[in-house]
């Protein structure tokens, strides 16, 4: 029998989205304005990185030709590989949000069809009642923020405060979310896991998708730092996913990374915590060792998102990608002669983009394997699709929402 790899790299992608205009990302394109930016010199950094794009590994794996499919546009600079390996495409998102579990979800072959809660932008992010009930409940003097705001700025701005006051630092995006940030040892680590279980509860009638404790460390600006201790509390998704057909069938889900919080810890049996792009890739090699016939190790690469597109650092987040590409080859050597990796995303965050959001944009399917023939399998519909091949690779039954592409 054989395994399968689905590795996220969280928020690479590859513009075209159909309804970018109704999130207000109409020309948003991850792939295609880092490449611009790497090949006109602009995504330099002196020890880093310099000159074009180069991702040999994922080129030959389609990765140029689907750039072209999905949003009309080579990626500049990027040079052409000889040929083609594997099956290659594009998929289109109709999951109604662009944010992560959404993402995830679909990919595991249960799109959202419902509308999140979401907080408003001007003002006050939150309701003045909730605050108050929050802060009685968990015996707070207050909170600090309560806005919109980038993770690392907020932290730059209220930290010292926040050491000070004892009052958490709330803040939001335009993703259905909550986010608490707070010191790791000044007001402990436990202490803000249990404050995001106990708002995690507050938020269900709202239909808040995520609570995400946000802890870091640092005595003053410049200094504060987040740590990898991150925690999502995510609502469950509303059928079973391909994770849940799989558990259900006597196969191991090797969750690697945060894939365990964003399915709210349900068809993940087994969970492997790493933090940084490294240390999941490392994490990642070790499971597919372990994988047995039947297995999906199921990896998320967070750094993409979290370090790079949403601080709009380009050069980091070419640098990132490049060292991704380097590690292609030893994921291939892991393989059997039935197994199967799909290289995937779960939104944009174009890193070029205005303000510090998701983009909406269509993701990459790259899919690879000894026993997979090079082909090119278009652009689909629904990143369900992208389910629906694992589950077939893996002999489960069909599920309602996509179709393989196997």
């Amino acid at each position: 029998m054989a395994r399968a790899f689905l590795f996220v790299l969280d928020s690479f992608g590859v513009g075209g989205a159909p309804d970018a205009a109704s999130y207000g990302d109409e020309g948003a394109d991850t792939l295609g304005h880092i490449a611009e930016f790497c090949a006109a010199g602009a995504a330099d950094r002196a020890g880093l990185r310099a000159g074009p794009l180069q991702l040999p590994n994922m080129s030959a794996l389609g990765l140029i030709e689907i750039a072209r499919m999905a949003s009309g546009n080579l990626p500049a600079g990027m040079e052409m590989p000889e040929r083609l390996f594997g099956l290659h495409g594009a998929a289109s998102e109709i999951s109604r949000g662009k944010d992560t579990p959404s993402g995830h979800w679909e990919i595991a072959g249960v799109p959202v069809r419902f509308d999140w809660g979401y907080f408003p932008t001007e003002g006050d992010a939150f309701p003045e009642a909730l605050v108050e009930e929050l802060c009685a409940r968990a015996d707070l003097p207050g909170i600090l923020g309560n806005c919109h705001a980038s993770g690392t700025e907020i932290i730059e701005r209220f930290g010292e405060d926040h050491i000070r006051s004892g009052k958490p630092i709330c803040y939001t995006s335009s993703d259905s979310v909550f986010q608490v940030a707070a010191h790791e040892t000044h007001f402990g680590l436990d202490r803000l896991y249990a404050l995001c279980a106990l708002l995690r509860d507050l938020l269900d009638p709202l239909n808040i998708g995520r609570v995400i404790a946000r802890p870091f460390t640092g005595e003053k600006p410049g200094r504060f730092q987040r740590t990898g201790n991150r925690k999502d509390y995510s609502v469950p998704p509303p059928e079973p996913t391909l994770l849940d057909r799989l558990v259900t069938a006597g196969r191991t889900v090797h969750a690697v990374g945060k894939i365990g919080d964003i399915f709210a810890h349900q068809g993940t049996p087994r969970e492997i915590k790493a933090s940084g792009n490294e240390a999941l890739m490392a994490a990642a090699l070790r499971a597919m060792e372990e994988a047995q016939d039947g297995d999906l190790v199921f990896t998320n690469f967070v750094d993409f998102d979290m370090v790079y597109g949403h601080r709009r650092d380009v050069p980091g987040y070419a640098a990132a990608l490049e060292q991704f590409d380097l590690w292609l080859p030893d994921v291939y050597r892991k393989l059997g002669p039935e197994d199967m990796v799909i290289l995937t995303a779960d939104h944009g965050c174009d890193p070029t983009w205005r303000g510090t959001d998701h983009t909406r944009e269509r993701v990459p399917i790259m899919a690879f394997g000894p026993s997979i023939r090079s082909r090119n399998i278009g652009i689909r519909s629904t990143y369900a699709d992208i389910g629906e091949t694992v589950a077939a690779h893996l002999g489960l039954a069909p599920g309602p929402h996509g179709r393989s592409f196997l």
